[in-house]
C-alpha cells in the first residue's frame, strides 16, 4: 500500500472500475431483475420473469400467449414504474416474450 493513501470501501472501489469500464450504468441498469415483482404486483409477478437487460431494453418472459398480450397493453405502465424506481438508469422500453416451455 502506497504512503498516505487511505483504504476506501469495497462499494467506492468497484464503482469506480465498472465506471472506467464503461459499465456502470448497465450494471446498475440490471437492479430492476430483482426489482421486478415489487414493481409490477403479485399477479403480474406470478406469471411473468424479468430475464435480461439489453442496453436499455428489459427483457420480459410471459407465461402465456393471452397473459403476454394484455401486459403488452400495460406496458408503458410497467416501463413508468421502473424508472420510477431507478430514475438514474431509465430504460426505453420492455419487451414481452413468450417463456419457452420445457
Amino acid at each position: 500500500m502506497k504512503r498516505g493513501v487511505k483504504p476506501q470501501p469495497i462499494g467506492e472501489v468497484l464503482s469506480g472500475v465498472l465506471e472506467d469500464a464503461g459499465v456502470l450504468r448497465q450494471f446498475e441498469r440490471l437492479g430492476v431483475l430483482e426489482a421486478w415483482p415489487e414493481l409490477v404486483g403479485e399477479r403480474v409477478a406470478d406469471v411473468t420473469h424479468a430475464r435480461s437487460v439489453e442496453d436499455t431494453t428489459l427483457v420480459v418472459e410471459v407465461r402465456s400467449s393471452a397473459w403476454l398480450m394484455e401486459l403488452d397493453m400495460m406496458k408503458g405502465d410497467f416501463l413508468q414504474r421502473v424508472n420510477q424506481h431507478a430514475p438514474e438508469t431509465p430504460m426505453d422500453r420492455i419487451v414481452f416474450v413468450l417463456a419457452e416451455t420445457e
